[in-house]
C-alpha cells in the first residue's frame, strides 16, 4: 500500500494537538531559541507579541512529534487490519514555512497533514516523495503554522 492510497490528496488528516504551557514553552526556549519573549514572562510584554509565546521552532518541533506518534499508531492499525503499511523514510526537507499567528501559553494546537501528490523520487529510483501541507490550528480555528512537508516513500 502506498501512502497516497491512504491518503488521497486534498485529503487533511489530523495527526495530534498540543497544549502549550509557559513551563514548557520556557524549556524549550532556554536550550534552542532563548530569546526573552520565549524565557521571560514578565520581559514578554514589551515585545511585539505582548506576552511569553512558543519559539516558531517549538511548534515545528510539536508538529513533528504529533506526526510521529500518528504514523506509529497508524503503522500497528494497519498492520492489525492485514494491510502493508507503507514503509516510510527521512523527511528530505520542506518548503515555505510560515508562523502566521504567536502560540501562547494556553492554546492547544491542532496539528493536521494534507496530501498534495507524490511522484517517483527523480534523483533515487526506488523512492517515492510524497508532497503535503503541514498545519497546525489553535483552539479558536485559527491557523499558527503552515509549511509545505516532503515524506520519502520506499517501494
Amino acid at each position: 500500500m502506498k501512502m497516497i492510497e491512504l491518503y488521497p490528496p486534498g485529503e487533511r488528516i489530523a495527526t495530534g494537538s498540543k497544549t502549550f504551557t509557559a513551563a514548557s514553552i520556557i524549556r524549550f526556549a532556554e536550550k534552542f531559541d532563548p530569546q526573552p519573549f520565549h524565557t521571560d514572562a514578565e520581559a514578554a510584554k514589551s515585545y511585539v507579541f505582548g506576552a511569553l509565546c512558543a519559539s516558531g521552532w517549538h511548534t515545528c518541533a510539536e508538529w513533528m512529534r504529533c506526526l510521529i506518534d500518528f504514523w506509529k499508531d497508524e503503522f500497528h492499525r494497519l498492520r492489525a487490519a492485514g494491510e502493508t503499511p507503507p514503509k516510510l523514510g527521512p523527511p528530505p526537507g520542506f518548503e515555505a514555512l510560515q508562523w502566521l499567528k504567536p502560540v501562547y501559553a494556553g492554546d492547544t494546537i491542532n496539528y493536521s497533514l494534507t496530501s498534495v501528490e507524490s511522484r517517483p523520487f527523480a534523483s533515487r529510483p526506488g523512492l517515492i516523495l510524497n508532497m503535503g501541507t503541514a498545519e497546525g490550528f489553535n483552539q479558536n480555528g485559527e491557523p499558527v503554522l503552515r509549511f509545505r512537508s516532503k515524506i520519502l516513500e520506499f517501494e
